[in-house]
Order: C-alpha cells, then structure tokens, then sequence
C-alpha cells in the first residue's frame, strides 16, 4: 500500500512537470507563431517605416559594440541607408557613468554615415518591455521596424505590439554566425523569456525604471 502511494505520488509529479513543460513550449510556439506574418530576414522585403528601433546588447570594456550589438546597429544603418527608415532609435542600458550601449550604437552608426540628427538614445531600455513601453509612452512612436537577432525577434515584436506600438521586426542572422554553445545559452534563456514576457504585458503590466 505504501509502495503504490509513493508510485502514484511521483507519476502525479511526473505528470504535473510534464504537463508545465509541454505548456511552456506551446507558449512560446504561440508567440512565434502568431508574430510570423511581421517577421523579415531578407532586407527587401522589409517595408518602408519612420523609424527603426535598435535594442541594445552589450558592449565590451573599452566601450565598443559587441558582435551582437555591431550587427544589429549595422543592421539598422543598411536600412537607413537604402531608404527603408528615416530614423533609428537606439534603446540600451545606460546604468552606470562606465556602461552605455547606446552611445556606443551612436558612434558606430555615425561612422557607417548616418548623420547624428537622425539618431535617437534611450538611455533607460534595460529590457525588451521596458524599450518597447518607452518607444510608445516618451519617444511617440507609433509603427517601427524592430532590428534584433531572429531568436529575439518574436518576443520583441509581440511584446511591443501588446503594448501599442506596430511593430514589424527584422531578425539578423545567429545560430550559424555566433557560436554554437552562446546560441544555446541564448536561445534556452529566451525561452523563458518568452513567458516571462506574456505574464508582464498580460498580467504584471509593471511601469519602466524610468518614464
């Protein structure tokens, strides 16, 4: 008796933690499926908006983009560059005197031609919500171009349209480009994000660090 009591207890386990797993995974299956008609990776096909929103990613110690982050800006400044955006606003962590991704995106789009008139900084995007909340409620915006690596895209796109904001997103290259064991720390950290994502834009519906 008390042998079929622990057997029932941990197929009852089994089975809640199957049934949690395979949850998460129709979750994030819904929202890349739901944001799959927004979603480019060839840039011809990307249509003509205002503006191009830029997410931050990091920056190295001397203060220069790191590969993730230069893909991206340079991303943004190929669609600048063949007339798809008129503007680009870069959104990053700007939380201490010694780390700022967006001033670091500033320069190397600036290098690359586009004139400083047609940049804007967020200093205060420390999360994908926070950008896209503080895209619509400071900086006006209302349709964009999000410009960020494919297994970020979809969170990025579904996060900004729950919060008003159409967005469009065109996704640059990464598994293949990056290596294969950070794609995969990457890629199972966004799968968790995901949720994360739904219970704050559905749920949660926090205010930025900073409005």
């Amino acid at each position: 008796m008390l042998l079929k009591s622990v057997i029932d207890w941990r197929l009852g386990f089994g089975l809640l933690g199957v049934g949690a797993a395979s949850s998460l995974i129709l979750l994030n299956v819904y929202v890349m499926a739901i944001t799959a008609k927004w979603r480019f990776t060839n840039i011809a096909s990307v249509p003509v908006e205002e503006v191009a929103i830029i997410f931050g990613a990091g920056v190295w110690e001397d203060g220069t983009p790191s590969p993730m982050l230069a893909q991206r800006v340079q991303a943004g400044v190929d669609l600048y560059h063949q007339g798809k955006v008129k503007k680009l606003l870069m959104t990053g962590d700007n939380s201490s005197d010694d780390y700022n991704e967006v001033r670091a995106m500033q320069l190397y789009a600036e290098a690359q031609g586009v004139p400083a008139e047609n940049i804007q900084l967020d200093y205060a995007g420390f999360s994908t919500y926070e950008s896209c909340y503080r895209a619509g409620a400071v900086f006006g915006v209302k349709r964009a171009i999000l410009i960020t690596q494919r297994y970020h895209l979809p969170r990025a796109v579904y996060t900004c349209r729950s919060l008003g904001v159409e967005a469009l997103g065109f996704g640059t290259p990464d598994w293949g480009i990056f290596r294969n064991d950070s794609m995969l720390r990457y890629s199972t950290r966004e799968f968790l994000a995901v949720i994360n994502a739904l219970l704050e834009v559905h749920l949660i519906k926090p205010k930025p660090t900073f409005l």
